[in-house]
């Protein structure tokens, strides 16, 4: 595929009223991040901008809530949401302002253009006006009651009761927030962006063009959205804050932020052309420039129907693609500022990074942890205890382990330096872990190509895997024994060390690189332990066998990630639940149905017939929070000798492949279960049965007559689901 001449990738401008949560982090900056540094690794031609958006309702509300001003607000929150992606390794070229003259001079110019070419119409509309503050109101300045769910303090926008979206015409018996009066219909003048004359346009570009290489979730949308027939938009409101309209008979009218906000994309990018020396047009009017958008789901009918229109208009280029995450759920429940379920960035840096037992590596935790479960196709969720179990299983057990390990026995057996590679011992499995290696950087370069991340970082965490299988089948600490008279290892055995913990090194090295993207402060902490510029860290230098020349001096190994303890994340589940405390009545009740009981059994752990009719001691949520259920396939099975009820059977669980012990043999034969799903209680400690070490516990439901049954979904879903 031909490369373009140069990149520009766009994160949504978040809203500089506060701050913002890991779902935020996970929809629209992470990805973009990731993929940013990718590119910046290939050396190729990219900017990544961004900004805070600091126009629109929602500034002036939060300034009346904190007994402020608008000004100060958005003076307040922008530093504060900059230093909380520096925080958590987001390296934008420029972060913004859409309060910056530059930008209200670049968004009246976009709106001048528009108007002038006759592209925007006007019509008269009556809306809501308080006459007590002398003032149109926008919808969040309207309160009534919901006519879906009767939740008496819906806005005029949204019920945050039921979560309906609503006008305020909907409204019963609305009121003004400002004055707490009955508000009246004023006739207005406004401009608005006619997108129903561009709906063929946006079916050919969108539906056909893109077909293959968006997203299906965006087309989705999309469809829906076009399908259901587009009306005309206001890009005018009455308001005081904000970008004004720069026409004389639009006094008191500011750009719709929906409008101006896109266009800050524009205005930040002449910022960095000023701040670098560079020229800014060719990366929006150049069309080897290759425009990406991240965003979250509700940000797609902004990015993908209502900016191209816009940009097409002004003579400006398209979005290549648009690779909009869903939602990212929080221990059961949707994320949400207004309801303080949530948990911000800046709680974590506090809690996380800047503890003398937290620093970069937590930020690179949490990075792990959203992209292993980014919501690329549907919702996803975060725990505290899948992000324990992600850093402690995978971070710390697997990733971490297979470095540590393999500077610790080059110091040992190898006297600290990187030993030769003998070339004519070398064994069929020295071969194929070099392969592997080779082969991890195809892979992951593809999957990145195509916004793949949670499957790209999967392959770089698996080559540490097979970095794990390869030392544990070579044992060079058993090889070490064979000496000689001299109580040194023997020359056969010492090529064979040599040959196994070179390997070792260079994909220690290859991971370096290949990680790097995703835990940038682990990459570098890893360059600093090779004794390695970061130049290391070049795309060029993957699948590599020379990374890490012969005799070099490497320095002593130090951990790379340290273990969450249990303490920790009962900590962050008891702030939740003081959060639960102070939400809604309506929200609590909902949280606290309690279910009707059903007959369950957990079998594996000692191979015993599951108990019936006795209901065991009550629980809190707390204590179910604890289990992590994850959605398991059974890829083979056998019987345990001389075990009558007893199968061992390999699960695969997207992630890794476990081996459990279950005691279902009496009621499935192995060849019968080959394929089923199963859901599986994955943390729970592991235990020896009949010599074989049980990784788990399968979930089984055992009917009035005795027998058993899997607990599995309807359909088909991947291994390593959750289940929630």
């Amino acid at each position: 595929m031909k490369q373009p001449k140069r990149y520009l990738i766009t994160s949504a401008l978040p809203y500089a009223n506060g701050l913002k949560h890991i779902g935020h982090l996970a929809g629209a900056y992470l990805p973009a991040d990731i993929y940013v540094r990718y590119l910046k690794a290939q050396k190729r031609d990219v900017v990544f901008v961004c900004g805070s958006d600091e126009h629109g309702t929602a500034i002036p509300i939060q300034a009346t809530k904190e007994g402020t001003t608008a000004q100060a607000i958005i003076d307040k929150y922008h530093p504060i949401m900059l230093q909380n992606f520096k925080d958590l390794g987001i390296e934008f070229d420029i972060y913004h302002r859409t309060s910056d003259p530059l930008h209200h001079a670049t968004a009246q110019e976009f709106f001048t253009r528009l108007n002038n070419n006759g592209d925007l119409e006007t019509k008269e509309s009556e809306q809501y006006f308080d006459e007590q503050a002398n003032s149109f109101l926008a919808d969040r300045y309207i309160k009534g009651t919901c006519p879906n769910c009767g939740y008496e303090n819906a806005y005029g926008d949204q019920c945050e009761n039921c979560g309906k979206s609503l006008s305020p015409d909907e409204l019963i018996n609305p009121v003004s927030t400002l004055s707490g009066n009955a508000p009246i219909k004023k006739l207005t003048k406004h401009w608005y962006l006619p997108l129903n004359k561009h709906e063929d346009f946006l079916r050919e570009w969108i539906l056909k063009e893109h077909a293959n290489d968006w997203r299906t979730t965006v087309l989705g949308q999309c469809k829906s959205w076009i399908d259901g027939g587009l009306q005309p938009r206001a890009v005018t409101r009455d308001l005081d804050w904000g970008v004004k309209v720069p026409l004389k008979e639009a006094e008191g009218k500011v750009l719709y932020v929906w409008f101006d906000a896109p266009i800050g994309y524009i205005s930040a990018t002449k910022q960095w052309a000023l701040n670098t020396g560079k020229d800014w047009r060719p990366y929006w009017e150049d069309k080897e420039t290759k425009l990406i958008h991240f965003i979250g789901k509700d940000n797609i009918v902004f990015h993908c129907l209502i900016f191209p229109v816009m940009l097409k208009l002004h003579g400006n280029i398209l979005p290549d693609n648009v690779p909009s995450n869903e939602f990212m759920n929080l221990e059961g429940d949707k994320m949400s500022t207004s309801r303080n379920w949530k948990i911000e960035m800046q709680d974590y840096i506090d809690d996380f990074i800047n503890k003398e037992n937290g620093g970069t590596q937590m930020a690179d935790v949490l990075r792990y942890y959203l992209t292993l479960i980014a919501p690329e196709t549907k919702d996803s969720e975060f725990t505290w205890q899948g992000f324990q179990d992600a850093n402690n299983s995978e971070l710390v057990s697997i990733f971490g382990n297979y470095v540590n390990r393999s500077l610790v026995l080059m110091h040992k057996l190898c006297k600290g330096k990187v030993p030769p590679l003998h070339a004519d011992v070398l064994t069929d499995l020295d071969r194929s872990t070099m392969d592997e290696i080779r082969g991890t950087k195809e892979k992951v370069e593809l999957l990145l190509e195509q916004y793949k991340f949670r499957d790209a970082l999967f392959e770089v965490i698996n080559l540490s895997r097979i970095g794990n299988q390869y030392m544990q089948k070579k044992e060079p600490w058993i090889v070490a024994k064979q000496t000689g008279d001299d109580g040194q290892p023997n020359t056969e055995a010492q090529q064979s060390i040599d040959n196994t913990l070179h390997i070792c090194l260079q994909l220690c090295a290859n991971l370096a690189v290949l990680i790097n993207p995703f835990l940038p402060f682990t990459a570098k902490k890893m360059c600093y332990l090779m004794k390695v510029v970061d130049k290391m860290l070049d795309w060029e230098n993957a699948g590599k066998m020379k990374l890490l020349s012969v005799g070099y001096s490497l320095r002593p190994p130090e951990l790379l990630f340290r273990k969450i303890e249990d303490s920790e994340i009962i900590y962050q589940l008891e702030k939740l639940k003081a959060a639960v405390v102070n939400r809604e009545s309506s929200v609590v009740s909902k949280k606290n149905i309690t279910m009707e009981p059903i007959t369950n059994s957990l079998t594996g752990l000692e191979g015993k017939e599951p108990e019936t009719g006795n209901r065991k001691p009550e629980i809190v949520f707390d204590d179910f929070a604890k289990i992590d259920l994850r959605v398991g396939k059974i890829i083979a099975a056998e019987k345990v000798e001389k075990a009558d009820k007893l199968l061992k059977l390999s699960v695969d669980l997207g992630f890794e492949t476990r081996t459990i012990v279950s005691g279902i043999a009496l009621h499935f034969k192995p060849e019968e279960i080959v394929g089923k799903q199963v859901t599986v209680v994955v943390n729970l400690a592991p235990r020896k049965m009949r010599g074989i070490e049980s990784n788990g516990m399968i979930l089984m439901a055992e009917d009035a007559d005795g027998k058993l049954h899997f607990i599995n979904p309807e359909l088909d879903v991947n291994p390593g689901a959750g289940v929630s």
